[in-house]
């Protein structure tokens, strides 16, 4: 019987679940208990098919432990650890009472538990990745190369500390997120591939294999070739750390950026800003209590699920640390790290939502640049001077703008009122003076920027 999901503990299932069960049923296949042990009976039915063809076993035996394999259920599994305290023997145990007397021996033969559940992980962070993770970030990343694109001309002034910077477009602005995001689902993909397995004994020396095979080696890659893994190149109990602390990593780096992503755009809703917008439904509700309100929650939501699963990082680090051949001081700790991913792809599928759906407001952009857009010229004013030899140019223009500050004239009327100054006016190019009398135009290369931005990362991801 299915169990209610509000009679479980954690947000990720008894909250999310109803509102993006697809998603989570789909993650469901890799990383919920159930497919845990699932993926451990895959490891224990690799091996038989090694032995037998090796010729160590017959194939009909071989074939007794398979079918066994796909017929033990969870719950089985479970109740007998209940009874004799461990999880993998359990986990043979129930293989072995669907066997003939034939074929119990060679049911886990040579390996200790971490060598199937070691692997079973890698097999299943791996394929989750190739199935679930990378198809969603990817297709974030069209989205953000689209918005991108479209709003490559999109005038917007720039901000740094806050404050009003000179301009860029907001396809500029947002061209950050495509290259950033793009070099995370690099890596990814290629920490995923390198997600390693094991099948090297009690303390990863090939004592027991060795007993038998003269290439325990090749033993080993053979079993992990049926999985679509590689072994470790070090291991002795455990498989070596890293591999998965890589995986993470690249997991919660690519968090952070989306993090910074949506702060971004929950800033640019700013009721003082107004830059963009999230698109409400019809009966959506922004407050409890104020009903004109139309807040950003859904990239705040994003921000937060970050600093929830971002600290994680420490235990994985921590889980590094393993006493001589090893302790289990990780045993507990490692069950949480498929929550990392669930809880970053369910974001990353948040984001592909709101994002396809972003409303940007042109003419708000437009006004906001309007408040300072005479200001914005004191750097290529200061830059254009220095050019010409003025010996002090950056301190020149700074005393101009304190006068436009005092005097509301623009820097352009009290230029052209300095005698001093009026020399190097005459000077400028007509280019050079464009720029001067209409700052919009001074965007440098943003919207080329935009083009290389995009076209590098539709080349490289798709």
């Amino acid at each position: 019987m299915d169990r209610n999901i509000f009679l479980n503990l954690s947000p990720l299932d008894h909250r999310y679940y109803a509102s993006n069960q697809s998603l989570f049923t789909e993650l469901a296949d890799f990383f919920s208990e159930n497919a845990y042990i699932r993926y451990e009976l895959k490891v224990e039915a690799a091996l038989a098919r090694v032995l037998a063809k090796r010729g160590f076993c017959s194939q009909g035996v071989a074939d007794e432990i398979i079918k066994a394999c796909n017929q033990v259920e969870p719950e089985e599994v479970y109740l007998e650890e209940e009874i004799i305290k461990h999880s993998i023997r359990a986990l043979v145990n129930c293989i072995q009472r669907r066997v003939s007397d034939e074929a119990k021996p060679f049911v886990h033969f040579t390996t200790t538990s971490v060598d199937i559940m070691d692997t079973a992980t890698a097999m299943r962070f791996k394929e989750a990745t190739e199935k679930v993770v990378l198809p969603r970030v990817m297709d974030l990343e069209r989205i953000l190369i689209n918005i991108t694109r479209r709003e490559k001309d999109t005038l917007q002034v720039g901000r740094t500390h806050g404050q009003h910077a000179v301009p860029v477009t907001f396809g500029f602005a947002m061209a950050e997120y495509v290259s950033r995001f793009g070099s995370r689902i690099e890596l990814i993909k290629q920490t995923a591939q390198n997600l390693r397995g094991k099948i090297a004994g009690a303390v990863g020396a090939y004592n027991a294999s060795s007993l038998f095979f003269d290439d325990p080696f090749e033993f080993e890659t053979e079993i992990l070739w049926e999985l679509g893994l590689k072994p470790s190149e070090y291991s002795n109990q455990i498989v070596a750390p890293e591999y998965l602390t890589d995986y993470i990593h690249a997991i919660i780096s690519a968090f952070g950026v989306l993090a910074n992503l949506a702060d971004d755009i929950r800033n640019l809703q700013r009721t003082e800003i107004s830059e963009v917008g999230e698109a409400f439904e019809a009966n959506q509700v922004g407050s409890s209590t104020m009903p004109q309100k139309r807040n950003p929650w859904n990239f705040e939501h994003v921000k937060s699920m970050w600093k929830e699963f971002m600290p994680r990082m420490i235990t994985i680090y921590a889980d590094q640390i393993s006493e001589h051949q090893r302790d289990l001081t990780n045993s507990a700790s490692g069950r949480f790290v498929p929550e990392i991913v669930v809880g970053f792809v369910a974001e990353v599928d948040r984001l592909s939502r709101v994002l396809s759906k972003l409303v940007v407001d042109r003419e708000r952009m437009a006004r906001n640049f309007e408040y300072t857009k005479e200001m914005v010229i004191a750097e290529p004013l200061y830059i254009l001077l220095a050019s010409m030899g003025h010996p002090a140019a950056h301190e020149a223009v700074r005393l101009l703008t304190l006068e436009s500050q005092k005097t509301g004239k623009t820097l352009r009327e009290l230029l052209v009122e300095r005698t001093e100054l009026l020399a190097y006016w005459e000077k400028l190019t007509p280019s050079q003076r464009e720029v001067l009398e209409n700052p919009a135009k001074y965007v440098g290369k943003a919207a080329e920027k935009v083009d290389k931005i995009c076209d590098n990362w539709e080349k490289r991801l798709f």
